[in-house]
């Protein structure tokens, strides 16, 4: 359209030039080729869970979250969730094959929960203490189990909890599965004002099959501006700094540590209908973290 108003323009001036030569033709400004500067994301940290069948996570990279909460301060972590978490190998170890497994399984241990007798074990690995993930990228490539009752979960709290309560702290979910869905996975930012039932979360469905079939690449970038979430190199779902402000403080611009945990029961997929889906085993095949430069 530029060009045909320029043409038609040069055409007038011929004319009212009496069709001289000498009539000037405008000149079309230079394009603007200018792009936004590619992002380069170096890796600073990783855990590609290598080792023997049966060994421990790196102690100098992952701890424990043991128990039902209750040593905590937060019975049932918060949302009445079954599970009693362990460090053993029965629950949580390498493969040998290069991945983690996380296996939730009917308890065996005579052990009791804050609802009675403990009815499941599984395991929460997480790198507090050890590894604070600046703004950046993290991402993980994990095969989730399905049946209802189970929530596995990839997912950040902000570096300074517990010192700053939550969720003031600031907590993104890379990755979460309500067990009953099992094409569909989630991500969600919560902080002061914007927590629980927060308005920042979306849903993601892949198809055919499920989340079950194989291993998905699930990710998060973030800075002082946005978070984006992702899906296999797809982004699903991004919240920009003006939008949480409309709630409250930002808690995107901080470090943040990183949880693996494969829950049972609870306020987000109810409990299990049937034990039949135990054991279920989520598997992790990698961690990385990266640094953004432009």
């Amino acid at each position: 359209m530029i060009h045909s108003r320029l043409a038609t323009l040069a055409i007038s001036l011929l004319t009212a030039c009496g069709g001289g030569a000498a009539a000037a033709t405008p000149t079309l400004p230079p394009a603007d080729t200018t792009t936004a500067p590619p992002i380069t994301w170096t890796q600073v940290w990783s855990d590609e869970f290598d080792g023997a069948a049966g060994a421990s996570v790196d102690p100098a990279k992952w701890g424990f979250d043991l128990g039902d909460g209750c040593a905590a301060g937060n019975c049932g972590w918060g949302n009445n969730e079954k599970e009693y978490y362990t460090n053993a190998p029965e629950n949580v170890s390498l493969d040998g094959q290069g991945r983690l497994a996380i296996v939730a399984r009917p308890a065996v241990l005579n052990t009791t929960c804050y609802y009675g007798p403990c009815k499941y074990t599984s395991a929460k690995i997480t790198t507090r203490g050890k590894l604070a993930a600046a703004p950046g990228r993290v991402e993980a490539r994990i095969r989730i189990p399905s049946g209802q009752g189970l929530w596995p979960a990839f997912w950040m709290l902000g570096n300074d909890f517990p010192a700053v309560k939550w969720p003031d702290s600031g907590e993104l979910d890379i990755m979460e599965n309500h067990g009953s869905k099992p094409s569909t996975s989630s991500s969600a930012i919560h902080g002061p004002n914007y927590f629980g039932n927060t308005p920042f979360a979306h849903s993601n469905t892949i198809a055919p099959g499920t989340l079950a079939d194989d291993f998905h690449l699930y990710a998060v970038e973030w800075d002082a501006g946005h978070a984006a979430f992702f899906v296999d190199g797809v982004k699903h779902y991004e919240v920009l700094k003006s939008d949480v402000l409309r709630y409250g403080a930002s808690i995107l611009d901080k470090p943040y540590f990183i949880i693996l945990n494969l829950a049972v029961g609870g306020n987000f997929d109810g409990d299990p209908l049937s034990d039949s889906i135990l054991p279920a085993t989520m598997l992790v095949d990698y961690v990385r973290v990266y640094t953004a430069s432009k």
